[in-house]
C-alpha cells in the first residue's frame, strides 16, 4: 500500500488500524505489538512515518514503548496505571466520573494532532487542571484539516459542551466557527495561536523572546551566517511571531538578517501533507540550499520535524553536525529511544499552557475576571546539535 494512494496520512491509517486491533481484542494487555521497522514494511512507509503512529499510540496510553524490547499494549493495572491517567480509547480524558456520568463542566478540546515533540504534555496539562476542577474533557483531532476543524466544532457544540479550547489548523484564515463563538461570546480558548484584531482569549509561548534568545545562542558560538528554516507563514502568529524574534536577534547584534540563506516554504511536516514523497522533497530542497550556499554555518528551525529534515541534509552531504553545521529548534521529545536524537531546543511550556487553557474557559463560563492574552516563556535546552562555528566555506 502506498502512502499517495489515500488522503488520510498514512501514519494515522496505522494508528487508526492498530487501534481497532487493540480494540477488538487481537492484541491484548501485555502483548507485543509490530515494531517501526514491521510496519514500515507492512505498509511500504519510511519508519518516520511508521514511528510517528506507534507515538500517537502511546502518547494516548494505548501501548508502552520499551527501550530495547519493543512496543507492547498497556496494562493499566500491571503498569500501575490508573483509569484517569491511562485515558480511553473512544477519545475521552479528564476528569472524575460518577455512575457513568461526567462530574462538572464538559469542555470540547480540539487539537491539530500531538505527539513527544509538542502536545503531548499540553494534554497533561489539561487532564491534571480538569481533575483539580472537577470537569470532564472531550479530544478530539483534526489533522490540520479546516474542514474537519469546522466539523468538529460543530459536533462538540451540538453534543453540548459547555466551553471550547482549541488548538486551530494553520491556515490563512481561521475557520467560521471559531469567528462565530468569538463573536456570540462563547467560552473559547486558542492554543498557541492568536486573533488577530479580534478579543478571543488565547495562550501561547512567547514565540518572540524564544527565538530572540535561540538566535543570541547560535550568535555567542560565533554564528552569523544562519538559515531559518519554516512552513510558509500563511497569517500563523507562532511561526510569524518566530520569524520576528530572529530578525530582531539580528538587529540587536547588528548582524545582517539575510532572506537568500532561508528556506520558508518547507511543506512537508504540515499535518495534512506528512508523506514519504514531501518529505525527501523537502530534505532535498534543503541539501540543494545547503550546496548553493555554502557559508552557512547553522539552521534555526521553526519547529521539531524541520530540524529532523535538516538533520538527514546535512547528513547525506557527508557533513558533521555540530563541527559543520549546528542546528537549534523549537521543541524536542522529552524521552528519547532507539534513533532519537538530542537537539538543541526552545522547550515550550505545554503543561503550564494546558493547564491555564481549562482554568481560562472555566473563569468565562463563570464571568470571573480572566487574562485576555497569555505569553509563557520557553527554556533554552541545550543538546547535541549545535557547537562553535566553523570558519566559513566559499
Amino acid at each position: 500500500m502506498s502512502e499517495s494512494t489515500s488522503s488520510k496520512p498514512m501514519y494515522e491509517k496505522i494508528f487508526d488500524d492498530v487501534k481497532r486491533q487493540i480494540l477488538d481484542h487481537s492484541y491484548k494487555p501485555g502483548d507485543r505489538i509490530p515494531s517501526e521497522k514491521e510496519l514500515a514494511e507492512e505498509y511500504q512507509v519510511s519508519r518516520i512515518t511508521s514511528k510517528r503512529a506507534l507515538e500517537m499510540l502511546a502518547a494516548e496510553h494505548i501501548i508502552v514503548r520499551k527501550p530495547g524490547r519493543g512496543s507492547f499494549v498497556a496494562d493499566p493495572e500491571a503498569d500501575g496505571v490508573g483509569a484517569a491517567e491511562h485515558g480511553r480509547l473512544d477519545g475521552t480524558y479528564g476528569g472524575n466520573r460518577a455512575d457513568g456520568e461526567a462530574a462538572g463542566k464538559l469542555i470540547g478540546v480540539v487539537l491539530t494532532d500531538f505527539a513527544g515533540s509538542y502536545g503531548t504534555r499540553l494534554i497533561y496539562g489539561m487532564e491534571d487542571a480538569a481533575r483539580e476542577q472537577d470537569c470532564y474533557l472531550v479530544l478530539k483531532r483534526t489533522f490540520g484539516i479546516q474542514e474537519n476543524e469546522e466539523a468538529t466544532i460543530r459536533k462538540l457544540l451540538q453534543l453540548g459542551v459547555d466551553g471550547l479550547i482549541v488548538f486551530p489548523a494553520q491556515g490563512e484564515y481561521f475557520n467560521a466557527e471559531i469567528l462565530k463563538m468569538v463573536i456570540e461570546r462563547f467560552p473559547l480558548v486558542l492554543i498557541d495561536r492568536e486573533l488577530k484584531g479580534v478579543a478571543a482569549a488565547s495562550i501561547s509561548t512567547d514565540n518572540v523572546k524564544a527565538a530572540q534568545e535561540a538566535a543570541e545562542y547560535l550568535f555567542d558560538l560565533g554564528h552569523a551566517r544562519i538559515s531559518l528554516l519554516s512552513p510558509p507563514p500563511v497569517d500563523t502568529s507562532a511561526v510569524e511571531e518566530r520569524i520576528e524574534g530572529f530578525v530582531q536577534a539580528h538587529a540587536g547584534r547588528g548582524i545582517a538578517a539575510e532572506r537568500e540563506l532561508w528556506i520558508s516554504d518547507l511543506t512537508s511536516t504540515l499535518p495534512n501533507s506528512f508523506n514519504d514523497e514531501n518529505i525527501e522533497r523537502d530534505i532535498d530542497k534543503i541539501m540543494r540550499h545547503l550546496q548553493a550556499h555554502p557559508s552557512i554555518t547553522a539552521f534555526f528551525a521553526i519547529e521539531y520535524n524541520i530540524a529532523l529534515l535538516a538533520k538527514a541534509a546535512v547528513t547525506r552531504l557527508g557533513l558533521r553536525i555540530p563541527e559543520d553545521v549546528s542546528i537549534i529548534c523549537f521543541d524536542s521529545p522529552q524521552f528519547r529511544i532507539g534513533e532519537g536524537y538530542a537537539f538543541t531546543h526552545m522547550r515550550q511550556s505545554e503543561e503550564d499552557m494546558g493547564k491555564l487553557a481549562v482554568e481560562n474557559v472555566l473563569a468565562l463560563l463563570e464571568n470571573r475576571p480572566s487574562a485576555n492574552k497569555i505569553k509563557l516563556p520557553a527554556a533554552l535546552v541545550p543538546g547535541e546539535s549545535t557547537g562553535p562555528a566553523r570558519e566559513r566555506r566559499k
